[in-house]
C-alpha cells in the first residue's frame, strides 16, 4: 500500500510550464472588433485587461479604433465601445487566468503575449447573406523580471 502513494505523489508533481493558452471558436462577434481588442490587451496583466473591458461595457473607457470614427476625450483619438466582443473576451481572459493558475504560472509575471482573431466558418443567414463568426486564439507568457541597471 505505501508504494502504491509513493507512485502517486510522484505522478502529482507538476511540470512548470511559461505559457497558458485559450481558444474560442464560432463566436458571433465582428472581426473588426475583435482586432482592435486584440491590439488593446496585447501586453497587458490578464487582471488589468477583464478590468478595462469591464470600464468598456461600462462606456467609461473607449477602445482605440483607426478609420473615420468619432474623437473620444482623452489621449485618443477615435475610438468606440464594443459591448458585445468586450463580454466575450472576458470570458476568455477569465479562462486564460484559470488556465495561469493550472500552469504553475505566477501571475504577477503572466502577460497576454497574443491574441489573434480569425474568421470561422459562416453560416448563411436569411437573404443570402453570410453570418459574423470568428475563432480567438489568447496566449499568455511569464516573464522573468527585468533588471533595473
Amino acid at each position: 500500500a505505501e508504494e502504491k502513494s509513493e507512485k502517486k505523489k510522484s505522478e502529482k508533481q507538476k511540470i512548470k510550464k511559461y505559457e497558458a493558452v485559450v481558444r474560442s471558436f464560432s463566436l458571433p462577434i465582428s472581426k473588426k472588433h475583435s482586432m482592435y481588442i486584440s491590439k488593446f490587451i496585447k501586453n497587458k496583466d490578464i487582471d488589468v485587461a477583464i478590468r478595462q473591458l469591464e470600464e468598456v461595457i461600462k462606456m467609461k473607457r473607449a477602445i482605440p479604433f483607426r478609420g473615420e470614427i468619432p474623437h473620444r476625450k482623452g489621449d485618443m483619438m477615435s475610438g468606440r465601445y464594443p459591448v458585445k466582443a468586450s463580454r466575450h473576451f472576458i470570458t476568455m481572459l477569465k479562462t486564460l487566468k484559470g488556465n495561469a493558475i493550472v500552469n504553475g504560472m505566477e501571475l504577477e509575471r503572466t502577460r497576454i503575449f497574443s491574441s489573434s482573431p480569425s474568421w470561422a466558418s459562416r453560416p448563411q443567414i436569411r437573404g443570402g447573406a453570410k453570418a459574423k463568426r470568428l475563432n480567438v486564439v489568447i496566449t499568455a507568457k511569464e516573464f522573468s523580471r527585468r533588471k533595473s541597471k
